[in-house]
């Protein structure tokens, strides 16, 4: 019989097993912060791509951070230092970059104005359905 597995137990898997996905992961959810200006749902997907590189305790190493640090980093709802999620960023094999705007940018939405007409936009686009889950893990909403 098969064993049956969780969303985040899947998604942990794949995200560990190619870095390209890894960093689309983290790509469509900068996108998302962008358009929404959500921090937690942001931060979420950050910390599910640190677990799936082997956790806070490894990638601490790597950062020359306390793990109690980094994890307070993580789970916090505020933005992160710069110099501090710059060198998270690098453990995991990416960076920030500043590029200019093709298109005027909407600014972000508020809670209420959100809904689900955003979340489901996203759905739509590469890596929207794994967005659409951590949105759904972050609010506790069932879409």
């Amino acid at each position: 019989m098969r064993k049956m597995r969780t969303w985040r137990e899947v998604l942990l898997e794949r995200l560990g097993n190619c870095r390209e996905e890894a960093l689309g992961y983290l790509q469509a959810s900068m996108e998302c912060y962008q358009l929404y200006g959500d921090t937690a749902i942001f931060l979420e997907a950050v910390d599910t791509v640190v677990q799936s590189q082997g956790g806070v305790a490894a990638l601490a190493k790597q950062t020359r951070l306390e793990p109690q640090t980094l994890a307070q980093l993580l789970a916090g709802d505020a933005a992160p230092p710069l110099d501090r999620f710059a060198a998270l960023l690098k453990a995991l094999g990416c960076r920030l970059t500043i590029e200019p705007l093709t298109e005027a940018m909407p600014a972000p939405e508020t809670d209420d104005a959100r809904g689900e007409r955003g979340v489901m936009e996203h759905a739509r686009r590469p890596w929207g359905e794994c967005l659409f889950f951590a949105i759904a893990s972050v609010c506790n909403r069932a879409f």
